[in-house]
Order: structure tokens, then C-alpha cells, then sequence
């Protein structure tokens, strides 16, 4: 295992200003890896040249004492749903295959101007439209945990950010970027063992984001601990006047507490009941139980909670979410972008034609779907009912974050991130889309429909030694106190995403 891969963020950018690793040598051993760990699939393309360049550039500003930002020099990968200038676009479509866009997206303008390293571009489900990064035009991406990467043995990686995890777990990168607009940073983040934020609604903006909901996408962000979740936090978040969306105040940096001075004494952690649910395995069951043990312990009130709208969460979910896809993908007709499909009889045929090559059969069944939710006859039957639900779902979490009654308000719930370890892809195949999405969403989604932070951290591995992660949940704006609760836990489960067998194996 290479040595800088030990330190964190601020060490690794510490060890530059020494001198002691220099940005070139720590990008040269990261393109080196992402062609070692090719079958992975995790990457859509790599930038070498652009990387190497930007290291060229930082080394100079370390050696003039100039450097711009705790993150100047540091590895990152970008799921291939967010724009970059000059760089293939794809979203893991036909349909995009060779869109180059002329704008970068405002997350990864950002970055680049703190000085972070693109490696490359990651792999994903087509669109952002699932839960395994199995539906992408490039081929599944396989998890670095899996005991075999041989036929169908392998397990996935999640998704639908499942390329961005990858490059993080597998030590390629310090950091990536995903979306999350059911769970798509967590859930990978998940089996993968890695760190994945989901911020508040609008306080990352969204511009350049290839928009799946756009009333539920949040960029995500993947790292190896807490605390450099929280340096590419500091730097990508804050308003942007190319994204309405995003909340306008000021951003102030988040500054973590050291170990020794977080008190949770003053904790209330929530456990929500209804997600003690169907299909969750006894082995992450016992590990939500044990670190709600270890919180109490400490002496954080902990207490059962209810969220009673839970349940109907997934089904409101899967309407809103056809209906806005079946919005947003109206605007990839081949005429100003993407794939144009050999036929120009008429308008319609082109449009006709051109649509069929480019989706898939699961972005083909949304937008029916969508389409038929949004029909005169059926909108209030659907989407209206499907919004008022997503009311009674945020309120939820509004009376358990802000109830009068002191006694019953609770500052963070901790709930399972997934059902299960990381499945094997031959059996989540067997399942279709729709009937996956549904099941290794029900844990993460409903922090979308209300808008609030939530992070996955891993905790330990399973019998078949794969990780588990537990997530967290707090109220909009919430991130200090989420962060910090997360970091506590982190340091007492001590997860090493490196004690991977299968890595050695590959990287050898």
C-alpha cells in the first residue's frame, strides 16, 4: 500500500508544504492505479494530461509558498453526470456518449480553483436512474470488496455513484463527487466503505448537475474519513448565482471539534422504529443496536422515535420522481446536442428515432411512467396526492427535529444506510430496476424528500467480510452537529477501508 494513502487531506497537503511528497508524485501513483484497477470499471475516462498538468501547477505554488486552499494538490474523480469543459459529458448514455460541454459545473469549478487533481471521470447508472451502477452503456462497475471479480461472482458497487465510491475505496483518489437523489452517494458509500454526504437541499449548487429531480438532487461527496468530507464540504458549498436554488446566506466553514472536546451529553439520538423493516439483515440490525449502545454509553440520551409516513415515502418517491424525469429528459431530442439519430424523413421521426437509440429500456419506462402520472385525467390522482405525502414525510422530520416538547425532540437520527452488505450482481439482477430501487432506497431516500443532511459511515465488516455503514440524519443546516456526532463514532469503530484483501490482490 503506498504511504501517503495513510494520511488524510490535511496531512497529505501538510507533507507538501514540507516537501516531504509532492503533488506529481502523489498524482503520478493515482493514474497508475486507476489503470491497475481497470476491471474495476470504475472510471468512464480518465484525464491524465489535465491531471498532470494541475499537479505541474500546484508543485509551483507549494515550491513559491502560494498555495491556494486546504485542497490544492488533492485527487479527486467527478461522477460523469457533472459538466466539465472541454471533457466528455456522459452521463453513461448513448445519448450523451459524445457530449463535451462548454461550462463547467459550479462543484467542480470550485475544486479545480482550490487546486484538488481531476483523475478522471466515474461510472454510473445511465442517467443517475439506479441503485447498483449496473445500467451504464460502459458496463457495471464491480466492488473492490468482492472476493472475485470472475463472471457474475462480484458484488456491486451501488449507485447510482458507484464509480465515484470506487475511486475512493480502492485508494485511487482522496475524495469524489456524486449525486444523491435517493441515496445514490449513500448507498455506494455504504458498501463500499467509505464515507458519503448528503448536504442540505441547496446548500451545494446543483448548476452544471445533468438534472435527474430536480427538486431532490444534491451533489454528494465521497471520502475516507470525516474530516476530509468536511475540507471538500468547505470548499464546494455556499450560494451561486447560477442556481436559484441554493440557499443565499453566506456559507460559514464547518471547524470540527477535536475528539476530546465532543460532549454527547447533550446528544438526543432518535431511532426511528419503522426503519426496523423488512428485509434488514440481522448482522446490520445488531450493528445499529451496538453503536446506539456505545452512544448511550457515553451518555447521549438515546430514545425511539416514529416517522409514520415511512412507509408511503418509496411509493411517493417513485411518482415524483418519474414525473420530473419525464420533464427533464424532453430536452434530449438530437437536434441542439447529443445523439442525432440517420433519419431525416420528418421531425417526429428524428425525434422518435433518435430517443429509442439513446435510452435505455429503464430511462424508456420513467418517462412513460412519468408521462402517464402527469396526464390530465391522472395529475391530482398522482403527483398532487404524491406532494401532499411528501409533506406529511417532511413534517415527520420536522417533529422530531423541532418539537416544543423538549422531551421529545431529538438532534440526530441513526438508522441503517442499506438493508444488506453489497449484494452479488447475479442475484440484484434478478430483480428489475424498479423493484431494487425500491428496496435499497428505503433507508435513504426520505432525507431527500424533506431536504436534510444525512451521511453513511462505515462501521465494521460483515461475516462474508464486506462492510456495513449506519446512517445519520439531522435537521436542515444541521452539518456541525452531524459531522461531529459522525466523527465520534468514527474514531471508536476505527474502520480501516484499507484491511481489503482483494485490493492487494488487484494492485499486485
Amino acid at each position: 500500500m503506498r504511504r501517503h494513502l495513510r494520511q488524510n487531506i490535511k496531512q497529505l497537503t501538510t507533507s507538501y508544504c514540507n516537501g516531504f511528497y509532492s503533488p506529481r508524485h502523489v498524482v503520478d501513483c493515482a493514474l497508475d492505479d486507476a489503470v491497475k484497477l481497470k476491471d474495476l470499471n470504475a472510471f468512464i475516462k480518465l484525464t491524465p494530461e489535465l491531471a498532470l498538468h494541475q499537479a505541474k501547477e500546484s508543485a509551483l505554488r507549494y515550491h513559491e509558498k502560494q498555495h491556494r486552499s486546504p485542497l490544492d494538490g488533492v485527487t479527486i474523480a467527478v461522477k460523469d453526470n457533472f459538466c466539465t469543459k472541454g471533457i466528455t459529458t456522459t452521463c453513461a448514455s448513448k445519448m450523451l456518449q459524445d457530449f463535451v460541454p462548454p461550462y463547467n459545473a459550479t462543484v467542480y469549478e470550485r475544486l479545480a480553483n482550490a487546486g484538488a487533481v481531476l483523475i478522471g471521470k466515474t461510472n454510473m447508472d445511465q442517467f443517475a436512474m439506479g441503485s447498483g451502477t449496473v445500467d451504464s452503456i460502459f458496463g457495471p462497475a464491480k466492488n473492490v470488496w468482492s472476493s472475485s471479480l470472475e463472471e457474475k461472482d462480484w458484488r456491486i458497487a451501488g449507485g447510482s455513484s458507484g464509480g465515484s465510491a470506487l475511486a475512493v475505496a480502492s485508494g485511487i483518489c482522496y475524495a469524489g463527487i456524486g449525486s444523491d437523489t435517493g441515496g445514490s452517494t449513500r448507498n455506494p458509500a455504504a458498501y463500499c466503505g467509505v464515507v458519503g454526504l448528503k448536504p442540505t437541499y441547496g446548500l451545494v449548487s446543483r448548476h452544471g448537475l445533468i438534472p435527474l429531480v430536480n427538486s431532490m438532487d444534491v451533489p454528494g461527496i465521497f471520502a475516507r474519513s470525516i474530516s476530509d468530507c468536511v475540507d471538500i464540504l468547505n470548499v464546494i458549498a455556499g450560494p451561486d448565482p447560477f442556481d436559484s436554488t441554493t440557499i443565499p446566506r453566506p456559507f460559514s466553514s464547518i471547524a470540527l471539534p477535536e475528539l476530546e472536546h465532543i460532549d454527547l451529553t447533550k446528544i438526543r439520538i432518535g431511532i426511528p422504529k419503522e426503519y426496523h423493516c423488512p428485509g434488514l439483515s440481522p448482522e446490520v440490525l445488531e450493528t445499529w443496536a451496538k453503536i446506539a449502545d456505545i452512544l448511550e454509553d457515553e451518555g447521549a440520551t438515546v430514545k425511539q422515535v416514529s416517522l409514520p409516513n415511512t412507509a408511503s415515502s418509496i411509493f411517493v418517491y417513485s411518482i415524483l420522481n418519474q414525473c420530473e424525469v419525464a420533464s427533464n429528459m424532453a430536452r434530449y431530442d438530437g437536434i441542439e446536442y447529443g445523439h442525432r439519430a440517420d433519419d431525416d424523413r420528418s421531425t417526429e421521426e428524428l425525434y422518435a428515432k433518435t430517443r429509442a437509440e439513446g435510452f435505455n429500456s429503464v430511462v424508456k419506462n420513467r418517462i412513460l411512467s412519468g408521462n402517464y402520472f402527469l396526464l390530465r385525467e391522472n395529475y391530482q390522482k398522482y403527483f398532487e396526492k404524491a406532494l401532499r405525502v411528501r409533506r406529511l414525510i417532511a413534517n415527520d422530520f420536522k417533529n422530531v427535529f423541532e418539537n416544543q416538547n423538549t422531551d421529545e425532540r431529538v438532534d440526530i437520527l441513526l438508522t441503517p444506510t442499506t438493508l444488506t452488505d453489497a449484494p452479488l450482481y447475479k442475484d440484484f439482477t434478478t430483480l428489475s430496476n424498479r423493484d431494487q430501487c425500491a428496496v435499497q432506497d428505503y433507508c435513504t431516500q426520505p432525507a431527500n424528500m424533506a431536504g436534510i443532511p444525512a451521511i453513511s459511515l462505515p462501521i465494521r465488516l460483515s461475516k462474508q467480510g464486506l462492510p456495513i455503514g449506519l446512517q445519520l440524519m439531522s435537521n436542515v443546516l444541521n452539518e456541525q452537529t452531524l459531522l461531529t456526532v459522525a466523527k465520534w463514532i468514527e474514531a471508536q469503530v476505527d474502520f480501516d477501508c484499507f484491511n481489503n484483501e482483494q485490493l492487494y490482490k488487484i494492485r499486485k
